[in-house]
C-alpha cells in the first residue's frame, strides 16, 4: 500500500516537468526579445504592405536594441509568407505582417490551406486605408459614373489588374461589378508595384489600390483615381468624391495591415508586442510617415484586435460567398 508520504512524493514529480515548462515560458516572455525578430511580409517590396511594417521594424529596434528584419515572402495570394510563420516556432521572433488576404481571405476563398488563418494570433492592427479606384491616365472615363457606362457599353473588354487572385483588389473589383451591373476582364499581378507598373503604362484600364500607393502617383498625373472606397472622401485628396457619393452607395473597401503570431505564442509575448507597438503608433513622426502612404493608425488591444479581424473574416466571406469565387 503507498503511504501518504510517498504519494505526495510521487505527484510533486510528477508535476515538475510542468512547473518547469511554466516556468520556461514566463522567463522567455520576461527576457523577451533576446535576439533577432523576423517580420515576414507576404508580398513583394515596394508596397504599402511592405513599408508600413518597415517603419515599425525600425523603432522596435531602436526601442528593444535588437535587430527586426524584414523578409519578403510572396506568392499564391500571400499564403506562402503566411504558411512560413503559421509552421514556425511559436515564441515570438517570427511575425507575419499582412493586408487581409493571408489573414481574414484566403480561408473562405481556397479549396485548401495548409495552414489555419484562425490560428493565427492578433497582435495589432498597424493602420487602415480605403482602397480607391484608379484608372490608366488616357482611360476615356472622367468620373465613377462615366466608367459605369462605358463598361456597359463595352461588356468583357474593361480590363482590371488586381495584387493577385483572391486579393482585396481581386474582390473589391467584384463587388463592384455586382452593385453595377458590369462585366470586366481580371489581369492578376503578383502584388501591388507590377499592377501599378502596367496601369501607368496603359496596358490595364483601373486598378482598386489602397490610397497610399496611388496617391503620389494621382498627383504627378501617372494615373488618375475616380473614386475613394470608403464612407468619406479622404483628408489626403479631399477633391476625390467617394464612390458612394457617385451613386454605388452600397460600396465599401477599406484596406487594413495586422501583425500576427503562430498559434500557442505565449500571451505574455503578444501583450508586449502589442503595447510597445502601439507606443510607436501614437509617436507623432509615425504618424507622418502614415499619412504620406494615405493610412490612419489603428492601435487597438489585443482583444479588440481579434474582434476587428473577426468581422473583417466575416464580411469579405460572405462577398466570396455570394460571387461562388474558389481558388485551387
Amino acid at each position: 500500500m503507498r503511504t501518504a508520504t510517498s504519494l505526495f512524493f510521487s505527484v510533486a514529480i510528477t508535476a515538475i516537468p510542468l512547473l518547469c515548462a511554466i516556468d520556461g515560458r514566463a522567463d522567455d516572455a520576461a527576457n523577451y526579445p533576446s535576439q533577432t525578430i523576423k517580420i515576414i511580409v507576404p508580398f513583394p517590396a515596394g508596397g504599402t504592405a511592405d513599408i508600413l511594417p518597415r517603419f515599425v521594424a525600425e523603432r522596435l529596434r531602436q526601442k528593444w536594441n535588437q535587430p527586426v528584419i524584414i523578409e519578403n515572402r510572396s506568392g499564391a495570394g500571400g499564403n506562402i509568407g503566411a504558411e512560413a510563420v503559421a509552421s514556425s516556432v511559436a515564441d515570438g521572433y517570427t511575425l507575419l505582417a499582412s493586408p487581409p488576404g493571408p489573414i481574414a481571405i484566403n480561408e473562405n476563398l481556397y479549396k485548401k490551406l495548409s495552414y489555419r488563418p484562425a490560428d493565427l494570433m492578433p497582435i495589432i492592427v498597424l493602420g487602415t486605408a480605403p482602397n480607391v479606384l484608379d484608372v490608366r491616365p488616357n482611360f476615356p472615363a472622367r468620373t465613377v459614373q462615366e466608367l459605369i457606362a462605358y463598361a456597359k457599353a463595352n461588356p468583357g473588354k474593361v480590363t482590371f489588374a488586381s495584387q493577385g487572385n483572391g486579393s482585396t483588389s481581386h474582390l473589391t473589383s467584384i463587388l463592384f461589378q455586382k452593385l453595377t451591373g458590369t462585366q470586366m476582364v481580371h489581369i492578376p499581378y503578383r502584388g501591388t508595384a507590377p499592377a501599378l507598373q502596367d496601369i501607368m503604362g496603359e496596358t490595364v484600364d483601373l486598378f482598386f489600390d489602397n490610397l497610399g500607393s496611388s496617391m503620389n502617383l494621382h498627383q504627378s498625373g501617372k494615373l488618375r483615381i475616380l473614386g475613394v472606397c470608403g464612407a468619406e472622401r479622404s483628408s489626403s485628396l479631399p477633391d476625390i468624391p467617394t464612390v458612394r457619393e457617385d451613386g454605388v452607395t452600397e460600396f465599401s473597401s477599406v484596406t487594413w495591415f495586422a501583425l500576427v503570431a503562430p498559434g500557442k505564442t505565449p500571451p505574455a509575448i503578444l501583450a508586449k508586442l502589442n503595447f510597445a507597438i502601439a507606443e510607436i503608433l501614437k509617436e507623432p513622426d509615425i504618424q507622418d510617415q502614415f499619412a504620406k502612404l494615405g493610412v490612419t493608425p489603428a492601435p487597438m488591444d489585443i482583444p479588440a484586435t481579434a474582434r476587428f479581424i473577426d468581422a473583417e473574416r466575416a464580411r469579405w466571406g460572405g462577398i466570396i460567398k455570394s460571387a461562388d469565387i474558389t481558388l485551387e
